[in-house]
This record gives structure tokens, sequence and C-alpha cells, in this order.
């Protein structure tokens, strides 16, 4: 299979769908690597790490795309991109389209089969390939949670881990899949006083043995997120619902009762967000303030430490980038229906059904399930 790799170009965003290491696993296994010029210098690969690695260098994305049979990146393709797919073409990489009707009406047009990494789910009903992002996302929200804390930044003044005498501060983690354990491991790390909520008893019972006294846990009632709201000091969103929409957990009329200088950090961003008043923000201007608190609601977080985000994608997403060349994309779904389940889009139809949903689009199989 011929298989392409173009330069990311959303903003700020500096990993990479395929290392030279993959790059290296693929042309061994006797496919055709084709990578746009460039493509790896956000984490300081030259492009001739790539013609080592057995890649043939090309100068733009028109020329990837023509090229390749199957697609592989880390974001969802901007505009230019999705104008560049074809019937023929297989794309294997994030999409989030639950958050994204637009997207998911122009890679319909396109034809083109789109796998999300996102849906792609484990024997154990996990999702193996949004995993290694969602620990990113969840140790960085704490890192970036402290710092707008600070009080030359607009926050409340509050060093997260307390000194002697002096209380730590208070953070409310929102959800306690891999996102929030990953937050709050950094969090009781910088001995802060750490709340975990989710709507699962057994979870939540699996982190009160986890952490053992180093945090709290709590029932995510509505009742218990508007008190947790209205006393802490950093409020991590890190609730997820497999390819729908983010639950809109945290009101305005929530926001209203935190402290000014507060900071919600929304790792759902990417599925709409989990804060009535959050929207979309970027690496050029991450922060906004609603009601006196601020909000960082940045939708690629994990391109901010690039290096590792890519290297830790790969290791995820290199045994399906394998399958789906080896096999096919039509052979390797049939075979393995967890793949399948990555299945957003195929010959203009939407094939995920908590997508359609969440869009208000038609929902069709395929005929693999």
């Amino acid at each position: 299979m011929r298989i392409g790799v173009p330069k990311e170009i959303k903003n700020h965003e500096y990993r990479v769908g395929l290392t030279p290491a993959s790059v290296a696993e693929l042309s061994a296994a006797g496919h055709e690597l084709i990578v746009e010029t460039r493509a790896g210098m956000g984490i300081d690969f030259e492009d001739s790490d790539y013609v080592e690695a057995g890649a043939r260098i090309v100068a733009n994305p028109a020329e990837v795309f023509g090229a390749a049979d199957m697609i592989v990146k880390v974001k969802e393709p901007q505009p230019s991109e999705i104008a560049l797919l074809q019937p023929r073409h297989v794309l294997f990489t994030y999409l989030h389209l639950a958050a994204d009707k637009p997207q998911a009406l122009g890679l319909m047009q396109s034809g083109a089969t789109c796998i999300a990494y996102e849906t792609v789910t484990s024997r154990g009903g996990s999702l193996p390939l949004l995993k290694p992002m969602s620990e990113v996302a969840g140790r960085m929200s704490i890192q970036v949670g402290a710092h707008y804390l600070e009080k030359e930044q607009g926050g409340r003044g509050v060093l997260l881990g307390g000194v002697p005498g002096v209380a730590p501060a208070r953070v409310a983690i929102l959800g306690g899949g891999v996102a929030g354990v990953n937050a709050a491991q950094m969090a009781v790390g910088m001995r802060a006083d750490v709340t975990i909520y989710d709507i699962n008893n057994d979870r939540l019972a699996e982190l009160d043995m986890f952490f053992s006294s180093q945090i709290k846990t709590a029932y995510a009632s509505k009742a218990a997120i508007a008190a947790a709201v209205a006393k802490a000091h950093l409020v991590i969103g890190a609730v997820l619902v497999p390819g729908a929409a983010a639950p809109k957990l945290v009101t305005r009329e929530m926001l209203k009762t935190m402290k000014r200088g507060s900071v919600l950090v929304d790792i759902a961003i990417d599925q709409g967000g989990c804060f009535e008043t959050s929207h979309p923000t970027t690496h050029d201007d991450p922060v906004f303030v609603e009601e006196g608190v601020i909000h960082y609601c940045v939708a690629n977080m994990p391109g901010a430490v690039a290096r590792t985000s890519a290297f830790a994608l790969n290791n995820a997403t290199l045994p399906f980038a394998l399958a789906l060349a080896n096999k096919g994309a039509e052979a390797a779904m049939a075979a393995d229906p967890h793949l399948a389940a990555g299945l957003n889009v195929s010959a203009g139809k939407i094939r995920h059904q908590a997508v359609a949903e969440a869009l208000d689009l038609r929902f069709e199989g395929w005929h693999g399930y």
C-alpha cells in the first residue's frame, strides 16, 4: 500500500502521524511511504531521517494525497486537506466529529473511508488510541492549571501545593477515566487537595483503592458538582462519552459561585467541552475569562509537548496502521471489530451511531458490522 504522511497544519500542531521508526516498520513490511517535506521538523526529525527509514519526500500536501492510498495524520483534516480526499483514500487520524459537523459533512462529500483513532476500541472496551493522548492531556491539565492560578496570569494567586501553615489548592476532577486519573496523579504529586467525581460507583471504588488516602472520591450528582465548583480553585473537565458530544456538567450559574481567578481546564473540548461556557482555544491564545473564571480550552493540548506525544501516539497506532496496510481497510476491519469501531465515515455515510446522534445525521451501519 502507498501510505502518505502530510505535515500537520493545525495551529501549533507539531506532532507527526508517523515517526521515522514507524516508517521503517511499514517500509520493511513492503509498503511505499510518501512523506511531505518538513513533516517531522516539529519533533526534530529531518527529511533525511525519513529517507533513511525508507520514505520518499515530496514537496506539498497535494503530492502526498495524490500519491497515497492511506493518509496517516494526527489531527482532524483541515478544509484544504478535506478538499484533497477522494473515495479511494483511507484516512487514519483523530477526527472528533461529534463537535464538528462541517468536517463530518466534508468527509461525507469526499467519499473517503475515515477511521478515527478516538473510537477504536480494545477487547476490554477501552480506547487504546485515545489513551496515550488522554494521559498527556491529563498530566498537562494540572501543569497549565497551576500556571494560570498564578496572579500574574490573572489567577487567584494560589500555589497548588500550599506551604506549611497555608492550605493547598482544592482541585476537582470531573471524570475518573484515563485523563482524570493522570490529572489526579500530577495533582497529588504537587500536594494539592484532590477530589475525583464520577457516576460509576465501581470506578470510584477502584480509584479509592488505587490512590488510598491521597485523594477523595464523590459521586458526580448535579448537587455534588455544584458544591465542588463553588469551593474549587482548579476544576478539570475530563469526561468522555466515546464518539459523542461531552455532557455539559458545569453551567454558567455554577460558574458564578466560583472565586474570582479560579481556573477551569476543559480536556473534553475536542468533543465540545463539558463546561457550558467553553469554546475551543489555541496555543496562540489559550485562555479566556467568563464570570471572573479563567478557561483553558486548547483543543490540541498534547501538541505543546509534541515529541512525547508523537512517540506515545505512534506506539499505539502502529499495529493498527500495519493491519490496514497489510490487509486493506475492508479486510482489516472485517477481521478486527475493535478496529471497525473506529470507522466514522465511508462512502458518504456516517458509520458511527454516537457521531450520527450527536450531529443529527442519519446513521448507516457498515456491512462488516
